[in-house]
């Protein structure tokens, strides 16, 4: 029976397929009184090593066909099931309680789920805890001889349908067969709607209860630009579909063209496309789809990849690699961003209530604590910097005399290399992201010290909403286009003008094709996204006429006083 369902268009696509329903095998068992307490310890370090092994695959998998920034997911995967707190605690309940390992592991990893699913105001702890449900479903069907699901297996067109996919199943998604998937829960900002987007496979999640409605084999239709999904759909809907499809791959293919292609609006205006990378081989990426620049380096890879502090020799060969291989194309590389939910298991962080608005990012790099790695990562962006373009960002600055502390050091570094005889480039350009509403209010006295901002979006909404972005309870609040938040962009970038300084944007917001249009209106600089979205991007430029864009964006900023009234408008100018 054909049904149709609206869900959240987590990646843009279109496609129609049979059913590959990711259901859950049966991980059920009976809790048994042993004597021999050792065997049963022993089979569960079998089981360990088992997932381990399993683990360390998929993550290799992951690296292969996502890159390094959406499998360091596994890393996480991997400390827990070496976690020898919880692995102690299960050993000493099979032990206290002479129960078989599976009891023994279902009770200490369900206590630490609960005990950090509850911990409502800290994201970073919430996420362990899916972490933590994830490695131990692993260990449990490892310990009863039950296979998990592999979609690696897949070898047919097919669309995914699961409640939702954790990060080891999308990892071992081959784009070849998986056509799409949609799931029950999840929005636009999680694990699976950016590994979708970056396997360029449509998603449509938060349904609700599609797996309740799907049998496997049935036919399913899923448009991930508009949200819609139908189950079983008529001859009519499928040619209807198809159609939708072969109309969106003859945009890409038309996108394609502009990849050596300026990026000019219809009125003759240029901005500057950019792309965010997380390691150095993610610039073939960004070259292949013709991108100007790389509006953010997230260095912090280079820290949670490795099993100690990166060395500065380690880091200069990196950031000369991606220097080098834009070809003198300016790249901004942010400074080291560790904690909030970004932490490392050799650099020992105080416990905080709340990470995400804690001891983290520049706070780290100009403390004691941090000081020593800050001025490594100086000295070897400062040595790298005669290999190209180089421009340098400081992350989470919230008060002036954080980025006058952290020039003063970069200042220090490079006068130290100087006189060592060691070449530094001349034109280094030194910014801030803005991300702290503090500092985009106060944004007209940043601009006549920082060389430029860059707007990170995802972390700005989310502090001027009061509303965690990975909380679904609150997910309304996630709102790019209110009002209050357009007019902190464009106090930023109206700030920077009046002192001869750029503005970009790094953050989800910039590659986001209904927000284009008004940030092309504020008068933004610079836009950098996944390297994926740069083409359809530079294709809507070219049909924008700035003046109109500018108009659109003034009456946003003064006439409307919500998110859909911005949007409505908008109307009024796109034809």
């Amino acid at each position: 029976m054909t049904k149709m369902l609206k869900g959240i268009a987590a990646s843009d696509g279109v496609a129609v397929a049979k059913a590959y329903l990711l259901t859950q095998p049966d991980l059920s068992f009976e809790t048994v009184t042993v004597e021999d307490t050792s065997s049963e310890e022993a089979r569960l370090d079998a089981a360990l090593i088992a997932s381990q092994d399993e683990l360390s695959i998929i993550r290799e998998k992951a690296v292969d066909s996502l890159g390094d920034e959406a499998a360091a997911v596994f890393d996480a995967h991997l400390m827990v099931l070496s976690d020898p707190e919880m692995i102690g605690q299960i050993k000493e309940t099979i032990r206290a309680k002479q129960v078989n390992a599976e009891s023994g592991l279902k009770e200490v990893t369900d206590m630490f789920v609960t005990l950090f699913e509850n911990m409502d105001d800290n994201p970073y702890m919430q996420e362990r805890a899916a972490d933590i449900r994830d490695v131990a479903k692993r260990v449990l069907a490892n310990l009863l001889g039950v296979k998990l699901p592999n979609p690696a297996t897949i070898d047919e067109e097919s669309i995914v349908i699961a409640h939702d996919l954790t990060p080891s199943d999308t990892a071992q998604l081959d784009a070849k067969y998986v056509k799409a998937f949609v799931t029950n829960i999840g929005g636009r900002t999680s694990h699976s709607a950016i590994m979708a987007r970056t396997l360029e496979i449509a998603a449509v999640l938060g349904t609700n209860n599609i797996t309740e409605l799907v049998k496997n084999d049935d036919i399913i239709a899923v448009n991930g630009i508009s949200g819609e999904v139908i189950i079983n759909p008529s001859e009519e809907e499928i040619a209807a579909f198809k159609k939708a499809g072969q109309e969106y791959a003859d945009l890409k293919a038309e996108w394609a063209l502009l990849k050596d292609a300026e990026t000019v609006t219809a009125d003759g205006k240029h901005f500057e496309l950019a792309a965010n990378i997380g390691t150095p081989k993610d610039i073939e990426g960004v070259n292949d789809n013709g991108a100007e620049a790389v509006g953010l380096y997230r260095t912090e890879f280079l820290y949670m990849d490795s099993q100690d502090f990166p060395t500065e020799e380690e880091q200069y060969e990196a950031y000369k690699s991606v220097l080098e291989g834009m070809n003198g194309k300016p790249v901004v590389v942010r400074t080291m961003d560790i904690g909030g939910d970004k932490e490392l298991p050799y650099f020992d962080l105080p416990d905080e209530m709340n990470p995400f608005l804690g001891f983290r990012a520049l706070r780290i790099s100009i403390s004691e604590t941090g000081d020593q790695m800050f001025r490594t990562q100086l000295r070897a962006l400062l040595r790298a910097s005669v290999h190209g373009q180089l421009r340098i960002m400081f992350p989470m600055v919230a008060l002036l005399t954080e980025f006058r502390k952290a020039k003063a050091v970069y200042e220090q570094e490079k006068a130290k290399l100087q006189a060592e005889g060691v070449p530094v480039a001349d034109n280094i350009q030194v910014g801030i992201m803005i991300e702290i509403p503090a500092a985009a209010m106060l944004a007209d006295q940043f601009a006549k010290e920082v060389d430029f901002f860059s707007i990170g979006t995802n972390d700005l909404i989310q502090y001027t909403m009061a509303a965690d972005r990975m909380n679904e309870q609150v997910s309304y609040l996630y709102q790019p286009y209110n009002p209050s938040l357009l007019r902190l962009i464009n106090n930023v970038i109206k700030a920077s003008h009046a002192e001869g300084k750029w503005t970009g944007m790094c953050g989800e917001m910039a590659g986001d094709q209904r927000a284009v249009p008004l940030l092309m209106g504020m008068g933004l600089d610079e836009f950098s996204m996944s390297a994926t979205s740069i083409l359809r991007t530079r294709s809507l430029m070219k049909r924008l006429d700035t003046e109109k864009m500018k108009e659109y964006a003034q009456r946003a900023l003064t006439e409307c006083s919500t998110a859909e009234e911005v949007l409505e408008l908008q109307k009024e100018y796109l034809v």
